[in-house]
Parts: structure tokens; sequence; C-alpha cells
């Protein structure tokens, strides 16, 4: 249960409605599900994989190529965050997780490798417009313990991102690949459902959004923060891209080497969680600086392990990769103060997009070295994103609530 406390200053992006004291959250349930449904359906392309570079006739080293067109357009969710800080509102939301569940029915569809990446084109696009909105939003309708509100819709995103790449191989494995228009059901059954639920934002005038909120790019706070959530990306892109092949190529299943990506997503969600948690508790910075170092560790253990504990190990690490999540969106938000939209999407969809370019660039090595090669790669990644903590800043008051 979520409660809030009132509040008597009013952000310049606040909500219309505000939830009230004693009542069960139904705003910030309500984003959770449509995140969920969103990222559940822009997301279960890594389940499927195996199977469409089959039946595309697709090479591996274009691999981070197919990935990229799902994620580059993430790009684009500052332009679309600066947009809905200016119009406010909640139709962004609303497009985006209709646009996602839609256009992603059609990759079963797609009869060749560039219609695959057009696709997945307009997928990544309706992702870019659901985001940056629908965190404003979350921010908007929680009145204290930013941090954990931040987690529970977090979760909601990464269950879909977790269990939608399962489902679709089993629809794949089952009925096929052109079958995975089902995934678009329970979008189509719910969406009346979360329009009613959604919260509505307050556009800015473009004098006020000039005066007030002027994105601050020079700034070594933000630098630094797009670095670190831009290798975290490359770090978890890069396992929920190469885990499936490598395992398929071992001999496992479709559905066996979808559940690599359940078993690393779901534990995230305990992360994500977790991470709200702890961060409220002993500071944002400490929390990003050990999640670096652990992730690296993990993952160099997950490849050296052979036996059964290797699941556990990369339960583990999702587990503290996805720890940060909520704690990156909050920098950004804190950076950006008068532009929560805009700062989260910079934090999630350009560093995912960034992120996404450097997966474009692993394909080829994989097809070269070795699928276990550009894994050992993203080792570097996580270590990396260390440098970048120093340069974050302060922690905010912690809420101890």
């Amino acid at each position: 249960m979520f409660h809030a406390s009132p509040q008597t200053t009013q952000p310049a992006a606040a909500c219309l409605e505000r939830p009230h004291p004693g009542r069960v959250n139904w705003r910030l349930l309500s984003l959770a599900w449509a995140h969920f449904l969103n990222d559940g359906a822009a997301n279960f392309l890594p389940g499927v994989l195996p199977a469409i570079l089959v039946a595309l006739n697709i090479e591996l080293k274009l691999v981070g190529t197919v990935m990229a067109a799902l994620l580059v357009c993430q790009a684009l969710q500052p332009a679309c965050g600066w947009l809905a800080d200016r119009f406010g509102g909640r139709m962004f939301v609303i497009i985006g997780v209709a646009g996602s569940a839609f256009a992603g029915a059609l990759v079963g569809l797609a009869p060749g490798y560039y219609s695959l990446l057009v696709i997945l084109l307009i997928v990544g696009t309706a992702n870019s417009l659901f985001h940056p909105q629908a965190m404003a939003c979350v921010r908007q309708v929680t009145e204290r313990r930013f941090a954990l509100s931040m987690s529970v819709f977090l979760v909601g995103g990464e269950l879909g991102r977790a269990f939608w790449p399962l489902v679709a191989s089993i629809v794949a494995s089952r009925f096929g690949l052109r079958a995975l228009w089902v995934l678009a059901l329970p979008t189509i059954a719910t969406l009346p459902l979360i329009a009613q639920e959604l919260p509505r934002l307050k556009g800015r005038s473009a004098s006020r959004m000039s005066r007030q909120g002027q994105p601050k790019w020079n700034s070594p706070a933000l630098l630094a923060l797009v670095i670190y959530c831009s290798l975290h990306a490359t770090l978890l892109y890069s396992l929920t891209t190469f885990l499936p092949l490598l395992y398929k190529l071992q001999g496992s299943s479709l559905v066996g080497a979808a559940t690599t990506v359940t078993v690393l997503l779901a534990a995230g969600n305990l992360g994500n969680v977790g991470g709200g948690y702890l961060a409220d508790r002993f500071g944002r910075r400490n929390l990003l600086a050990a999640a670096s170092v652990f992730s690296a560790l993990l993952l160099v253990v997950f490849m050296l392990e052979t036996g059964l504990l290797r699941w556990v190990f990369l339960g583990a690490l999702g587990l503290v990769a996805f720890s940060t999540m909520p704690i990156r969106i909050l920098i950004a938000q804190d950076i950006l103060p008068d532009n929560h939209s805009l700062g989260s999407g910079l934090a999630l969809g350009f560093s995912n997009a960034l992120g996404a370019v450097a997966i474009a660039g692993l394909g080829p090595v994989a097809a070269r070295w070795g699928i276990n090669a550009a894994l050992w790669l993203s080792v570097g990644t996580a270590a990396l994103a260390l440098a970048a903590v120093p340069f974050l800043p302060e922690d905010a008051l912690r809420e101890v609530a």
C-alpha cells in the first residue's frame, strides 16, 4: 500500500488530481500496469530472436543491428520529454503504450530483414513517447518516498520485460511467429481503464519554459549521469541480446533460451524495489558505486561458472544491476527540477540509445570471436561506470518515513 501526505507547494508540472491520505494510490498502480504492458510489448524480441534469425535468414553479425533498431529510437525520449513538459496532459502515455503493443504485434509478420527493422523502429518510437511523461506522472502522484514509488513503477516495466520474452517464446514455439499478435490483446482489453486512471499533467507555456528549467547541458553532473546510464544500458542489452543466442547455440530450446532473460529481469524487479529502499536509507551515490562493482564481479563469476550455480549468479546480477534504475531517474529529475519529463528521457531513453549503438558494434565481435567474447567485453562497461559516480550530485535529503 502506498499513502500520500499533504503537500503545500505544487511543482510546475503538478498533476491536477492528487492522491488522498489513507487511500491506495491507484494512479501509481495504473501507471505501473501501463508500464508492464508497454515494456512487455516493446521488449519481447530477445525471447524469439533466435527463431527470427533463422526464419528471416539473418546473419549473426547483424543481430546487434536488429536490437539497435528496437532501442536506438529511445534517443527521442528527451525531445518527447520536452514536448510532454510543454503540453502536459496524458496522451503521450496512451499513444505510447498503444503504439508499442500494436507495432509489436507486427514483429512476427515481418517478411524480411528490412521490414523487421522498420517495425522495430516504430516500436522504439512509441516506447519513447511513453516513458518520459509516465515517469513525470509518477513523481507527481507521489508526495513522499519518491525512490520507492519510482521503484514500484519500474517494477511494472521490468515484469513486462522479464515475462513477455518467455511468453513470446512459448507462443512462437507452439503456434509460430505469426501468432505473436496475441501479445497485444491485454493492452486492447485494458487501455480504456488505464486512460481513466491516468493523471493529467499541467502544460507550461514556451515563455515560462524559457525562463525556468533551462536544461543545464554543460552540467558535469548531467554528463556523468548520461555516461553512467549508457554504460549500464550496454551491459544489460548485451546480456538480454546474447544470452538467449548463447544458450540456443548450446542446445537449449527456444523457451529455455528465453528463460535466461526472464531470470535476469525477474530478479531485477527485486533490485528495483530494494535499490529504491537502500538509496533512501544509505544514499544514492553509495548505491550506484556498489552496483557497478558487484555487477562486474558477478558477470565474471557467471562467465566462469558452468553448472547450475550459473543461474544463481545470473539472478544476483539482475538484482544488482537493476537496483540503480530508479535512482538514476530521480537524479536526472533533480538535475533538471523544472523538466522532469526531459530529465527522465535523458537518464533512460537517450542513454539506452547510446547503449544500443554499442550493442550494434558487439554484433561483429560475436560473429568473429564468439558470443562469449562479446559478453566479456561487457564486464568492462560495468567497471567503467564506477568512474562517473564521483561527479554525480550529492544525495538529496534521505526519506526515512
